[in-house]
C-alpha cells in the first residue's frame, strides 16, 4: 500500500499498535479493496489532498509562531529604547525608576520562551520536511508507475488502428479513439499531480523575467481558435523569479480563459498595474463566467466547476501554489455570461 494512505491510517490507532503485525494484513485488506484503476486514481486523490492539507496547516501554524516570537521581539526592543541607565540614572523615558533586577527577569523569560518557540519551530519545520519528502517521492512514484502502463495501452490501441485498418467499422475505431483520449486525460492527471506535489519544492534560481516576453512566447504556443484574440499590454514588467514557476502561472490561467470562452467573438486581455511593493496582474475573459459560490472551490485540487471530461481539476490550484510560493495573492471577479476577471500579485 502507499506509504502516504498508511500514515493517515496509522494516525487513528496507538502508537502500541503500529508493531502489531495484524496490521500487515488490514492494510492488504485495504488495498485489495480498491480494485479498478479509477478506485486506485481516487484512493490517491484522496490520500494526497489529506497530505497537501495537513503541508497547509503546518505552514500556517509556523507564520503564527513567528508572528508571536516578532510581538515578543518588538516588546524587547521597546524595553530596552526605554533603557538608559547612564543617561537618565535608572530612569526611563517617563521619568520612572527603573527596576533593573525585574527588567533582568523579564528578559530572561522571554529568552526562555523565544528559546521553546525556536526549538517547536526547529520540531515542526523537520516534521514538514519529512512529510514533504514523503508527498514528493510518492509523487513520483506515481508518475513512473502508472505512466508505464499507460504508454502500452496508447502503443497497443495505435498498432490495433494500423493494423486492422479497413477490418474495423467505425464504430469500433471511435471506440478505440475514446480509450486514447481516456489515456491521455489519465497521463495529463498524473502529470498535474506530479507538477502540483512539486511546484513549490524545486530549487531553483531567482533572477529577472520579462513577463512581457513570457506571455506573448506562451501566446504562441497554447491551442486558441481562430475566433479568439489576446491581447497584451506592453507594460507587463520584469520580475524577480524563475520562467518555470511562472509560464505555468500564466499559461494555466490563459489556458483556462480560452476554454471558458462561449460566444463567436472571444477576448483575452493581460495587464498589470503598480500597488505599492507589488504588481496587480490581471487576465480578463469574456467567457461564459463563474458563480460566486465556487470563487473558492476552484483552487482547491481535483475540484471542477463543469463537466469537461479533458479537465483535470489540477490547473488552478497550481496557480494557487505558485503565487503563495511567491507571496502574493489570487482573487477573481466574475458575471455569468459576461465573464471573468483574475487578479493576482507578484512582489517587484
Amino acid at each position: 500500500m502507499n506509504p502516504l494512505l498508511k500514515r493517515q491510517i496509522r494516525k487513528y490507532f496507538p502508537e502500541e499498535f503500529n508493531e502489531d503485525e495484524r496490521f500487515t494484513e488490514f492494510f492488504k485488506a485495504v488495498e485489495e479493496s480498491y480494485k479498478t484503476n479509477d478506485e486506485q486514481l481516487s484512493m490517491i486523490q484522496r490520500a494526497m489532498k489529506i497530505s497537501s492539507d495537513e503541508l497547509f496547516s503546518a505552514n500556517r501554524k509556523l507564520r503564527s509562531e513567528a508572528q508571536s516570537q516578532k510581538e515578543i521581539l518588538d516588546r524587547l526592543k521597546s524595553v530596552i529604547a526605554n533603557l538608559d541607565i547612564k543617561n537618565s540614572g535608572n530612569k526611563n523615558q517617563s521619568g520612572e525608576e527603573l527596576n533593573v533586577s525585574d527588567l533582568a527577569t523579564y528578559i530572561e523569560k522571554q529568552s526562555l520562551e523565544i528559546a521553546k518557540i525556536n526549538k517547536e519551530q526547529e520540531e515542526l519545520l523537520l516534521n514538514l520536511e519529512k512529510k514533504n519528502q514523503v508527498l514528493s517521492d510518492y509523487a513520483h512514484m506515481v508518475s513512473h508507475d502508472l505512466k508505464s502502463p499507460l504508454r502500452s495501452i496508447n502503443s497497443l490501441v495505435t498498432w490495433l488502428k494500423q493494423d486492422y485498418k479497413g477490418k474495423i467499422d467505425e464504430n469500433g475505431i471511435n471506440q478505440l479513439n475514446i480509450v486514447l483520449k481516456s489515456v491521455e486525460k489519465m497521463d495529463a492527471l498524473i502529470s498535474g499531480i506530479l507538477n502540483y506535489s512539486t511546484i513549490d519544492q524545486e530549487v531553483l534560481d531567482v533572477y529577472e523575467v520579462d513577463t512581457h516576453h513570457l506571455v506573448n512566447e506562451i501566446v504562441q504556443i497554447i491551442y486558441k481558435p481562430s475566433h479568439i484574440k489576446i491581447e497584451v499590454s506592453d507594460q507587463l514588467p520584469v520580475v524577480n523569479g524563475d520562467k518555470f514557476r511562472l509560464q505555468q502561472l500564466f499559461q494555466n490561467l490563459m489556458q483556462n480563459a480560452v476554454k471558458s470562452i462561449d460566444k463567436p467573438e472571444g477576448i483575452i486581455k493581460v495587464n498589470v498595474e503598480e500597488s505599492g511593493d507589488f504588481w496587480i496582474f490581471s487576465i480578463k475573459d469574456n467567457g461564459k463566467g463563474i458563480e460566486k459560490d465556487h470563487f473558492n472551490k476552484i483552487f482547491q485540487i481535483f475540484e471542477k466547476i463543469d463537466n469537461d471530461f479533458n479537465s483535470t481539476g489540477i490547473g488552478l490550484s497550481i496557480v494557487k501554489k505558485i503565487i503563495d510560493f511567491y507571496g502574493g495573492k489570487i482573487w477573481l471577479e466574475s458575471e455569468l455570461s459576461i465573464g471573468t476577471i483574475f487578479y493576482f500579485t507578484l512582489p517587484k
